[in-house]
């Protein structure tokens, strides 16, 4: 049996552990630089507050209906789902995290557990010992464990946040009430024509032929239609090593100067080749693009793009930058207000299969510097820089609504006045 492990509401629930006066209000998220939401509390989402609405259209709406707004704080979000996580894994030993909020947790030689009050546990234990409400869904197979998810989270009053597909009768009934642009896996493309053809909801899907669903799916979607069937074909997948790995950002306030793109783009390359040592992989590749703003036709408009080709694989922040910034150079033009620019780090290899040629000009000692360099910024919040960025600026999202990082920052630790 699977289960998924699903935090309801998680940036929101979030912000309620260390902040009880707003446990009954309405909650939103907003994204990076406090553009749209991105998380709502189920007061919020009764309010008609839709998913992505942005936070300037909704202003008025957020004052007259005492909604409160919390800019991103990924710091409190990350070690809190790392505590989540840990708690899960003290039930069993295999776990996939499948994202910062949900976890597939598999219970291969549970048969004679009861396996609702194991779920009882989980939900219990989280709660004490993070303040997360979580819901829990149990099937044979991991798509009908997130059908199951779902029926726990919309019915919690009765199931008490679990709910157990462990019938024939039951997995039929799930399926037949589940929408199928519902279905995990289902994009909408796939839905619209599935719908197209009377296909309303997993139970129908599940009838189709197999060979009718290769065809217009590929094997992907037939191992969906199995595995949604009964059949335990999707498994429990090892951590994926990223393929690319992209730093970009929309700026606070548009930049027609090239030092000042110089600088952002440096700053990018030093926090996308820390990810790549974080990964233990090395880059072939760097793409770099930049534009204007695509709202304001009233100014003239540019983009463009170019891929750099290293001479050797590297995840040196030197190595790196100094190849991005070569391409910046050659796609930049003077007379533009520019809006985004950014930086994807492609070709990745594990460090171990790096191969360096006979004339390669790497550096054996950035190895070592690299280390360093990375320990003393996690240790001290990223006060060592590269030259090429503005050492007397901190380039930061906009986050005026930011709540303190209750989790990971002594200075910022909840306080308790005792009387």
């Amino acid at each position: 049996m699977f289960a998924l492990v699903d935090c309801n509401n998680f940036y929101a629930s979030c912000e309620r552990v260390f902040n009880p006066m707003i446990k009954d209000k309405a909650v939103v998220v907003l994204s990076n630089n406090d553009g749209c939401v991105i998380a709502r509390s189920n007061e919020a989402k009764a309010l008609d507050i839709p998913m992505g609405a942005p936070a300037f259209l909704y202003e008025k709406i957020f004052k007259n209906r005492n909604v409160q707004v919390f800019s991103s704080n990924y710091a409190l979000y990350g070690d809190m789902s790392s505590r989540v996580m840990n708690i899960l894994s003290g039930f069993t030993p295999e776990i996939e995290i499948y994202s910062i909020d949900e976890s597939f947790l598999k219970f291969e030689g549970f048969r004679f557990f009861d396996l609702r009050q194991l779920g009882l546990n989980m939900v219990e234990k989280v709660k004490r010992g993070t303040g997360i409400p979580i819901s829990v869904g149990i099937a044979p197979t991991k798509s009908l464990a997130k059908i199951a998810n779902k029926i726990a989270k919309k019915f919690s009053n009765r199931t008490g946040g679990v709910y157990i597909l462990d019938s024939a009768e039951k997995i039929d009934k799930a399926l037949a009430c589940t929408r199928i642009e519902d279905v995990w896996g289902i994009g909408w493309q796939h839905a619209k024509k599935l719908q197209g053809i009377k296909v309303y909801n997993a139970l129908q899907f599940t009838k189709l032929p197999h060979e009718y669903v290769r065809k217009e799916m590929t094997q992907v979607g037939l191992r969906l239609k199995r595995d949604l069937s009964g059949e335990n074909i999707l498994d429990l997948e090892e951590p994926v090593i990223k393929k690319n790995i992209a730093v970009t950002r929309a700026f606070e306030k548009m930049y027609s100067e090239y030092h000042e793109l110089r600088e952002r783009v440096s700053t990018y390359c030093a926090r996308g080749a820390y990810k790549l040592r974080k990964q233990q992989s090395c880059c072939s590749m760097i793409y770099v693009f930049l534009h204007t703003n695509p709202h304001r036709q009233d100014l003239k408009q540019y983009r463009c793009n170019i891929a750099v080709k290293l001479a050797s694989p590297a995840n040196s922040t030197i190595e790196i930058t100094k190849a991005a910034l070569s391409g910046l150079a050659k796609i930049f033009r003077q007379g533009y207000e520019y809006k985004k620019a950014g930086i994807i780090l492609m070709g990745l290899i594990p460090e171990s299969q790096r191969q360096l040629s006979l004339f390669s000009t790497v550096n054996s000692k950035h190895e070592q510097l690299m280390k360093t360099i990375d320990h003393l910024n996690r240790n001290l919040s990223d006060k060592v820089k590269f030259a090429g960025q503005d050492l007397g600026r901190t380039w930061k999202a906009r986050q005026e609504k930011l709540s303190p990082r209750y989790t990971t920052r002594l200075e910022e630790i909840l306080l308790v006045h005792a009387k």
